[in-house]
């Protein structure tokens, strides 16, 4: 159709044309047509899905076999005409929609309110003066318009024609093929004649007829306007059209000469020199080819040489092969179908590998842990070791050190069992047919056959520590070479970077002359190439986006796979062991990876430590259920504490950190044997106490040696002479720094305990705050209990006395005095053995050392009392008169020479002395008081001088004593002084 074609393009004016503009997008312009029901059959198409086919001119070629509008035998008119219909049908729509397909009044809806004209008030307000200025302005000016009003009145009349045709007639798409646009143009049911709805068919067919050729009028008027309005423009091209086909025959035969002699020229200079650039770029394909080929042998051969390799335990050797030939195969031999399997038979292979190093590795860890255990610390097959390592790192099998902390606790067990078991064969006494269990045979055992066996678990995991350090080592080892291999590596690449920023760049031009998508530089070896553009061609052959089997010409040693398709660089590394390996820069293993790894390595060397001590305890734990560590005796508890205690520092030594589970295990069963100890010692002290009759006690020369040697400096029990090669008699007095104390046997047997607390704590230095505590207590107690028995005269019922002599009381105070004498010394003994924080408890001591004082200080003042009490009797009854000295003055001499016969061997000089002074200072107060009492004074009278004879008697009598001639007794304070 007419509509469907393009007008010509003429020259338009600036402003009438303006109407005749076409539109740039013609599907906005219009709005989607509804299909229209069917008023023709369909005609055969041939391609219907090309809206463009209306549009080409018909060809006697292409139309031969389809079918086009061109055969159409009803043009459009006619089939909108239909002369059937005596008239327009009003039911065009209703008839195939339905009679609801009417206009219909619109309900209003409730969410829009009720527009009035008062809404427009406002706006009419502002409006109205704009439009009088508006109007005022017009009939000022004068219009310039530049149409002409015959023409614009033309305009807007075709316009309003053009707007009667539908806008589907004005889509440049518009074609009759199309199945929708047909049925919108012709709808099919006006053309239906069944149902006896033949009448109203033919109405309705021929007002759309009419409808048509309307439009067809309409739309011929318009072509017919416009081609008047451009006539002069159709003439002027047909006139340069002339001219245009003489420029382009002179410019055919130009060209055509020019492709002559561009002809002879080829032939000439050119195709001589580019069949020989064709031939070396052949020949340089073929090399490549060749090459190419070799390196498929080579690659062929992978899987037999990884089989080769894998069955001498070659791993990372294998390793390495697949790696180079997946690289190779995804560089050099990308895409070849042969080996289009290869790469998933490789990755297959891998992870076989990697399952056969774990495998390995275990079976390595199992074997390396259950061989003998002897004093050698060798690693076993450490190129073995080093190789299945690097595997494993090769191949990110980080974890493989649990396999190895696996077989640690295994390897645990079974030496303690192997252990029992053989020392269990060994012991006649021990049925192992009645006795199945391990547990019951090793409870079966004695201290010294328990303790053996103890100490060759300790010696056997001794050796297992060391072993498996030397293990672990190198694989730490092997872990720290590759950690520096890549420090190694970036510092190198730092280096380069660094040089090559500091080189200035060749810029060579290199001609590139284009030939079938060629480079005139690959006709070339690269050594014949400049520098630059050697660099050039390199980085251009290796981008990404080359194929690798380009035919840019390579030499002969580029295409090996040492050099192009491997890219692994190696270098020699050699292990604690002297074990040289061949480190390849392909692990891509991260720094914090390896040191992460090299810790956890160094963390089961902890470990190992940690089992071994849990293993002995559960085996101590064991033995420990009956009892059997409590009733040990001091000395075996101490043999038992050393053997621990060396077992815990040689692990310490070996891994280097602390393990405590034996630590607290060994001061779990020190503080049963502590508590244990201090009882039974406790309870001996409170037996001789309670059987003690406070008489001196002659002092046997161990005893002697004993304090001796404390006196020496060596606070620890002497040993027990086998032979006696003198027998020395007791002596009367214990002899301390020069002091002569004079003491009970009691008070021999609490030294000999004090000095076995403070050995035990040497031995254990573990239960040093605990010894303190219990030798605390155990003095504390030793010190109230002799109160209770001497001050208090519990002894009376306890022990049977009759009384309570000053005999008992200085010797009491004497061996309270010795002790106290041996409290500093204790006191810094435990001093040394103490952490600094732990100093507080020396307070006790301190306490201790009070309460003796105080101790001796009650029993020196019931020493006083006693004869106080005396001259409170015997004074009371005195009387001035003759014979001079009295019965009373006698009296008192001799119960004071009675007291000085008591106390003088047992106390030292100076206490006889102070203990005398004070007896005078009573007996001069009683005396005083007597006198005052019978009212003589210091007049030289007859009173006083018998008063003064018996004073001289008393006087004498008491410096005639031992020890006591240069005595002040000042006497003159018993008369009243004078005011």
């Amino acid at each position: 159709m007419a509509s469907s074609h393009s007008s010509s393009p003429v020259p338009q004016s600036n402003s009438s044309d303006a109407f005749f503009k076409k539109e740039m997008d013609a599907t906005k312009r219009f709005r989607p047509v509804q299909s229209l029901p069917d008023v023709c059959p369909k005609e055969p198409t041939g391609n219907a899905g090309n809206p463009n086919n209306l549009r080409d001119s018909p060809s006697l070629v292409a139309d031969q076999q389809r079918w086009t509008i061109y055969h159409s035998k009803v043009n459009l008119p006619a089939a909108l005409n239909d002369p059937r219909l005596a008239k327009r049908e009003s039911d065009f729509f209703t008839k195939t929609w339905g009679v609801d397909f009417v206009d219909t009044e619109v309900t209003p809806s409730f969410y829009l309110p009720q527009i009035t004209k008062e809404h427009f008030a406002l706006y009419q307000q502002e409006i109205t003066p704009r439009e009088k200025v508006h109007e005022r302005c017009k009939s000022i000016c004068t219009p310039k318009d530049t149409f002409d009003r015959t023409l614009l009145h033309t305009h807007d009349k075709s316009r309003t024609d053009l707007e009667q045709v539908p806008k589907i007639f004005m889509k440049p798409d518009f074609a009759l093929e199309d199945s929708l646009t047909f049925n919108a143009v012709l709808p099919w049911s006006h053309f239906s004649t069944a149902g006896g709805k033949g009448n109203r068919d033919a109405a309705s067919s021929k007002l759309l007829q009419e409808k048509l050729s309307h439009y067809l009028d309409i739309v011929e008027v318009n072509i017919a306007h416009q081609i008047s309005l451009r006539s002069e423009a159709f003439f002027h091209a047909m006139t340069s059209q002339h001219e245009l086909q003489d420029y382009l025959r002179k410019t055919s035969q130009a060209v055509k000469l020019l492709r002559e002699k561009i002809s002879k020229i080829d032939k000439v200079m050119c195709e001589g020199s580019l069949r020989v650039l064709r031939l070396s770029l052949t020949r340089n394909n073929c090399i490549k080819a060749y090459n190419k080929l070799k390196l498929m042998a080579t690659v062929h051969q992978t899987q037999p040489t990884v089989q080769l390799l894998l069955s001498t335990s070659e791993y990372v050797g294998a390793l390495d092969l697949i790696a180079t030939t997946q690289e190779v195969l995804q560089q050099e031999l990308q895409g070849i179908h042969s080996f289009r399997h290869l790469g998933s038979q490789l990755c297959e292979l891998e992870k076989l590998i990697d399952k056969m190093m774990i495998a390995e590795f275990s079976t390595y860890a199992r074997n390396d842990l259950n061989r003998p255990l002897e004093d050698d610390c060798q690693i076993l097959e450490e190129e073995r070791l080093v190789s299945l390592v690097f595997g494993l790192l090769k191949q990110r099998k980080l974890n493989f050190y649990e396999i190895y902390g696996d077989e640690m606790i295994n390897t645990a067990k079974n030496i303690i069992k192997q252990c029992v078991v053989n020392t269990v064969s060994q012991i006649e006494e021990i049925d192992t047919e009645v006795v199945v269990k391990l547990a019951d045979q090793m409870r079966m055992m004695n201290f010294p056959q328990w303790f053996d066996l103890l100490k060759n678990i300790f010696s056997k995991f001794t050796i297992f520590l060391k072993r498996i350090k030397a293990t672990l080592n190198t694989i730490r080892s092997v872990v720290f070479l590759v950690l520096d291999k890549n420090q190694k590596t970036r510092d190198l690449e730092d280096t380069l970077q660094k040089n090559s920023a500091k080189e200035s760049t060749v810029d060579t031009e290199v001609a590139y002359l284009t030939h079938e998508g060629m480079f005139i530089s690959d006709a070339f070896g690269d050594g014949e190439l400049p520098a630059g553009a050697a660099d050039t061609a390199s980085q251009r052959n290796t981008s990404p986006n080359s194929e690798p089997c380009s035919s840019d010409s390579v030499s002969e040693p580029e295409c090996t796979t040492d050099s192009s398709s491997s890219k692994e660089h190696t270098s020699s590394a050699i292990t604690p062991g002297g074990v040289e390996m061949m480190i390849s820069d392909d692990m891509k293993l991260t720094d914090l990876e390896l040191v992460r790894l090299a810790n956890n390595i160094q963390e089961l060397l902890y470990n190992a430590s940690d089992i071994c001590h849990d293993r002995s305890v559960k085996f101590l734990m064991a033995r420990a259920k009956d009892g059997f560590l409590e009733k040990l005796n001091s000395n075996e508890f101490v043999t038992l504490s050393r053997l621990m205690e060396g077992f815990i520092l040689d692990t310490e030594q070996i891994c280097g950190r602390k393990s405590m589970s034996l630590r607290g295990a060994l001061q779990s069963q020190a503080n049963r044997f502590v508590n244990r100890f201090h009882e039974e010692r406790k309870t001996k002290l409170s037996l001789l106490l309670d059987n003690e009759r406070w008489k001196q006690a002659e002092v046997p020369a161990e005893f002697q040696d004993l304090v001796d040697s404390v006196s020496d400096g060596r606070i620890s029990l002497p040993e027990k002479k086998l032979t006696a090669t003198e027998e020395r008699k007791p002596a009367e007095f214990l002899i301390v720094e020069g002091q002569k104390y004079a003491t009970v046997g009691t008070v021999l047997l609490l030294i000999r305990i004090i000095l076995e607390y403070c050995q035990c704590v040497d031995n254990i230095p573990s239960i040093t705050t605990d010894m303190l505590t219990r030798l605390s207590d155990l003095l504390k107690y030793f010190n109230s209990r002799s109160c209770q028995l001497v001050l208090g005269a519990g002894a009376l019922q306890v022990v049977g006395l009759k009384t309570i002599t000053t005999k008992n009381l200085a010797l009491s105070s004497r061996c309270l005095q010795l002790i106290v004498h041996y409290i500093p010394i204790i006191r810094a003994h435990f001093e040394a053995r103490l952490q600094p924080k732990q100093f507080s408890m020396l307070r006790h001591f301190d306490h201790i050392t009070k309460d003796y004082h105080d101790h001796i200080a009650e029993i020196s003042a019931k020493l006083v009392a006693i004869m106080d009490s005396l001259f409170d009797k015997l004074l009371s009854k005195y009387e001035v008169k003759a014979p001079v000295p009295s019965a009373c003055f006698r009296n008192i001499c001799k119960q004071m020479a009675k007291m000085h016969e008591a106390i003088y061997d047992l106390l030292p000089e100076e206490q006889t002395q102070m203990l005398f002074l004070r007896i005078n200072a009573s007996y001069k107060l009683h005396l005083k008081r007597q006198l005052a009492h019978l009212n003589v004074v210091n007049d030289g009278g007859p009173l006083n001088g018998l008063v003064t004879s018996d004073v001289a008697f008393y006087t004498g009598n008491l410096q005639a004593l031992k020890g006591l001639n240069n005595l002040d007794l000042n006497m003159a304070e018993i008369w009243e002084q004078k005011r």
